[in-house]
């Protein structure tokens, strides 16, 4: 750690706020038309309002880390990064997993591409995404690779750079509230039990990495030692409370004696489990 800075300018960057805006501008087109198309081919179920609450909640924490003025402030500030980070790697991919988008599509699409997408669910490539280890390794063991390396800094040098970590801390952290707790359709998703000791071992690693960097233990970062710290304990707490909130949304579909339906479910049925009341 040292007080030497290696981010952009932290400007406000008129066409990146534009294409942000623009894109989840577009997302909210995109939800709410399928939601208009599921409503109109179920005209007695219709579709859940909380389920699109929870959508735009979590389009709104990614506006809020991507837009002025938190997002130039990432540039320029260690605990501006980690915020951004707790917001778009944590809180916003829970919102946007229990908005249940992927049974969204299937409502909305015809009975042959929603097939389509369900074989894609029950793909080898997508069982082995889908395993609660491989969606560990992405959202939070990857935060010592760029943490305790120079791939931070390295990030930090390029936009492109930072617009990736952000694509990945998103990627990676729908991956894991899908794996976790998602209400979408899992064909390979374990038991409540067993995905509570997987979020167990993420809060556990999540909280050693963040007090490794409050330590400076194996630390690459090129910041103020009091922002890397201050970051730390966002990183620290805020963590632990988006895990807390990820256990309350699994342990709200627990229900002692039944397995998921969508674990053991035959490719067939997929269409018919999305269909049902949500």
């Amino acid at each position: 750690m040292d007080g030497i800075h290696h981010h952009g300018d932290g400007g406000s960057d008129v066409p990146a706020v534009v294409l942000t805006v623009l894109v989840l501008l577009t997302a909210v087109g995109g939800y709410f038309l399928a939601v208009r198309r599921t409503r109109r081919r179920n005209p007695a179920r219709g579709w859940n309002p909380w389920r699109a609450t929870s959508f735009l909640t979590g389009l709104a924490l990614l506006a809020v880390a991507l837009l002025p003025p938190l997002g130039p402030a990432a540039h320029t500030d260690f605990r501006g990064h980690m915020t951004q980070h707790m917001l778009i790697g944590m809180y916003a991919p829970l919102a946007l997993v229990l908005s249940a988008p992927v049974t969204l599509l299937l409502l909305a699409l015809p009975p042959t591409r929603a097939r389509r997408v369900t074989a894609l669910l029950h793909s080898s490539p997508a069982r082995a995404l889908a395993h609660p280890g491989t969606a560990i390794l992405l959202s939070t063991g990857t935060l010592g690779l760029l943490y305790f390396t120079p791939l931070y800094n390295t990030a930090m040098r390029y936009p492109a750079g930072h617009w990736l970590l952000h694509a990945h801390f998103l990627a990676s952290g729908c991956l894991f509230a899908y794996v976790i707790a998602g209400p979408d359709p899992a064909p390979t998703r374990p038991g409540v039990r067993t995905r509570l000791v997987y979020l167990g071992v993420a809060i556990a690693v999540h909280a050693l990495i963040a007090q490794a960097v409050y330590g400076g233990f194996f630390v690459d970062i090129h910041a103020p030692v009091v922002q890397v710290q201050q970051g730390a304990e966002i990183m620290y707490y805020g963590g632990d409370f988006a895990e807390l909130l990820l256990a309350a949304a699994l342990l709200a579909t627990w229900r002692p004696g039944r397995h998921t339906a969508a674990t053991c479910m035959p490719r067939d049925k997929t269409i018919d489990m999305a269909a049902a009341p949500h």
